[in-house]
């Protein structure tokens, strides 16, 4: 069986295209977590981050608006489908509004996935665009 993922999170005084390129600019991404990312907005392309513990391939993406991609985990199961992995960035003020899906992640990994986006994605973002320092979890 798999669930589905949705977070809302608003980030302070910036742009979308500051949240955009902190997660489709691999040396942005690679800062914020710690560790090597390979990724584009080419649709098709393979993306991989945490040292290659999430991979996939990158779908679609509308510059500053839009990011979806299939994704997986490598302790997912072999017979687990690729979940689809969807934000949206909407600019409201000074602020954006990210909205997240993510869809067909399997039961056992369901809380571990919904407390990594914040832990490694969410809360080290907003960090940065504080300007602080990065205070990252151990994977």
């Amino acid at each position: 069986m798999a669930k589905t993922i949705t977070q809302k999170v608003v980030f302070k005084n910036t742009t979308p295209k500051a949240v955009y390129d902190l997660y489709m600019n691999p040396k942005k991404h690679s800062m914020i977590s710690g560790s090597p990312v390979t990724i584009s907005s080419k649709a098709g392309s393979k993306f991989s981050s945490h040292g290659g513990y999430i991979f996939g391939e990158h779908i679609h993406s509308v510059k500053d608006k839009l990011i979806v991609q299939s994704w997986r985990a490598m302790g997912w199961d072999k017979s687990d489908v690729n979940s689809t992995f969807i934000v949206t960035l909407e600019p409201k003020g000074k602020d954006v509004v990210l909205q997240m899906v993510h869809a067909n992640v399997p039961d056992k990994a369901i809380a571990g996935v919904a407390k990594g986006w914040d832990d490694h994605y969410w809360k080290p973002w907003k960090q940065h665009l504080a300007g602080k320092a990065i205070n990252r979890p151990k994977m």
